[in-house]
């Protein structure tokens, strides 16, 4: 039987890689496997650590995670997150898998860059999100609001945007892609079981938002808040904790059969922007409905306070309540309401035809020359 042509790439790959990815079973790790776990839960008590350890970076029932002094703060303390994880995992590299710094490059994903494979992991996502694709253009006409400048603004010029579609996702796949994937690699890891361990790694990560959530719901003067806050904190962050492993089961398994990082931030930063779909209700009911955060990231945790907090306006977020709940009453009548059964049942229609393409489509669209490992 002839073998596919992920394998071919694959063993070509690890052929010349063969100093600490080999094909021969017998050749012991170069590391071993609880040292790349090891790594990957440092890693995350690096990435985690300076919210509670430094009080500009903490949230408090005074301050929110989304003032623009917070966010600063935390994208200062990401960025320095990211070197010392690279430092660690580029001497781990090199010293103990003997890896060149093209070598390096190649485990991390950085290099060589094919740009087909970005374009086919994000044609991939916008067949996953058809459905709310077509509420948003279509039935909700944001597309009016389109422009370079309102990205710009939306991105560049607002702390929300520019942390929530820019710093979380580089800086999360560096860190939890392709730095931990690139030592369970060394560590020979089975390529399977790593796009079914890794994300839970990262799923965990996110459970720090219930010590926030509980910090910034606990009354003056008390140690701790109500029973009923405890439960809806908890019940946040189980359902937190599933869609983000289900989303790095999926960015675990592009970026090993890819070998690119590019692709995978910005399948992030898509699934972000976009938001959890819509799977009850009508479309074109503004004031029903405001999609959730797929991906609510360990640096922030998106909407995991009341949805009224953070209305979406356009390609932007606006964190002031009353401000936003003004603009929102301005805005939102302008687009159409109590449509006709026709366009949700075409909204739900499209909805199952994403999911079943994307069925389809996940290996072909992700199959790739640069692939790291065969699946």
């Amino acid at each position: 039987m002839a073998p596919f042509p992920w394998e071919d790439s694959s063993r070509k790959l690890l052929d010349k890689l063969r100093s600490y990815y080999v094909k021969n079973v017998d050749t012991p790790p170069l590391v071993a496997p609880q040292t790349a776990l090891l790594c990957a839960l440092l890693y995350t008590a690096i990435y985690v650590a300076p919210f509670y350890i430094s009080p500009t970076l903490r949230s408090t029932p005074l301050q929110s995670r989304d003032a623009p002094t917070v966010i600063r703060a935390r994208v200062r303390a990401v960025g320095l997150t990211c070197i010392v994880c690279t430092v660690i995992t580029v001497y781990v590299l090199a010293i103990y898998g003997h890896a060149t710094p093209r070598d390096v490059a190649r485990l991390l994903g950085v290099w060589p860059v094919n740009p087909i494979d970005i374009l086919k992991v994000c044609g991939l996502v916008v067949v996953l999100f058809a459905g709310p694709l077509y509420e948003s253009i279509l039935v909700d006409g944001d597309w009016h609001d389109w422009s370079l400048t309102a990205i710009k603004d939306g991105i560049f010029n607002n702390w929300t945007g520019y942390r929530n579609l820019v710093i979380a996702p580089a800086s999360e796949e560096l860190v939890f892609r392709s730095l931990t994937m690139s030592i369970y690699l060394l560590a020979k890891v089975d390529p399977t079981r790593m796009v079914f361990i890794t994300p839970l790694i990262f799923g965990l990560a996110h459970l720090h938002h219930l010590v926030e959530f509980l910090q910034s719901r606990t009354p003056e003067g008390r140690r701790s808040p109500p029973m009923s806050i405890w439960i809806n904190g908890i019940v946040r962050s189980l359902f937190q904790f599933t869609y983000t492993s289900v989303f790095g089961f999926f960015a675990a398994f592009v970026f090993l059969r890819t070998g690119n990082l590019y692709a995978v931030i910005l399948a992030h930063s898509f699934c972000n922007w976009m938001g959890v779909p819509r799977v009850y209700g009508k479309v074109g009911q503004f004031t029903d409905f405001h999609p959730q955060h797929i991906t609510p990231d360990v640096a922030q945790g998106k909407r995991d306070d009341d949805p009224s907090a953070s209305v979406k306006v356009g390609n932007s977020l606006m964190q002031d309540k009353d401000e936003a709940e003004d603009t929102a009453a301005e805005i939102m009548p302008q687009g159409p309401k109590n449509l006709g059964i026709g366009w949700t049942v075409a909204y739900y229609a499209l909805i199952l035809m994403g999911s079943f393409g994307f069925y389809g489509l996940l290996w072909p669209l992700t199959e790739s020359s640069n692939a790291l490992a065969s699946l």
